[in-house]
């Protein structure tokens, strides 16, 4: 323990001896180390009031303009996608809503196709039963026609026939008889 006593001791008169063979070679006096260190203290003091301090301030709200700035993207991005949930939200609304108006219509559709098909067959059924009451009439009216030429020809023949001519009540017995054979026959 003792050597590393000694050692000790030598490093320390060593160290204190190039500490002065330093001093003394470059030039340093107390008075001027003094003066120095005084002038170094107030530029430091100068550069830190000056131009570190609002070199630190204009980092520190820059720093808080990035931070808000990712806060502000992150709401941004936040209020996007409930934007696009709301967007499809609606849009399958409104596509619900559609295909039930698009069913609505059919329905309405078929329901008017149904009334208008039913007042075509009705007004077909219509002109049939008019065109039967036609025919019949036109029928009707062709045969009272015929029945009078018939009997005007019966009459006709029957008075050349018999070469006499018919009284009134005589043309409107033949007549009535040979009406009566056509209507059996």
């Amino acid at each position: 323990m003792n050597q590393f006593v000694l050692f000790a001791a030598a490093a320390e008169v060593e160290s204190a001896s190039i500490v002065t063979n330093i001093t003394t070679r470059f030039g340093v006096t107390k008075e001027l180390f003094i003066s120095q260190l005084i002038a170094f203290l107030v530029v430091a003091f100068l550069l830190k009031k000056f131009a570190y301090q609002p070199v630190l301030t204009m980092l520190e709200e820059r720093r808080q303009r990035i931070a808000e700035g990712i806060e502000n993207a992150e709401k941004i991005k936040e209020e996007l996608a409930s934007t696009e949930a709301a967007r499809k939200k609606i849009m399958e609304d409104a596509n619900a809503t559609a295909n039930k108006m698009i069913e609505e219509a059919r329905a309405v559709a078929a329901q008017v196709q149904e009334k208008e098909s039913q007042k075509a067959v009705a007004q077909a059924e219509q002109i049939i039963s008019q065109a039967r009451e036609a025919a019949s009439a036109d029928h009707a009216r062709m045969l009272a026609e015929l029945k009078q030429e018939i009997g005007g020809l019966v009459v006709k023949t029957t008075a050349q026939i018999v070469g006499k001519v018919l009284t009134p009540e005589d043309q409107t017995r033949l007549v009535d008889e040979a009406n009566r054979e056509m209507a059996s026959s």
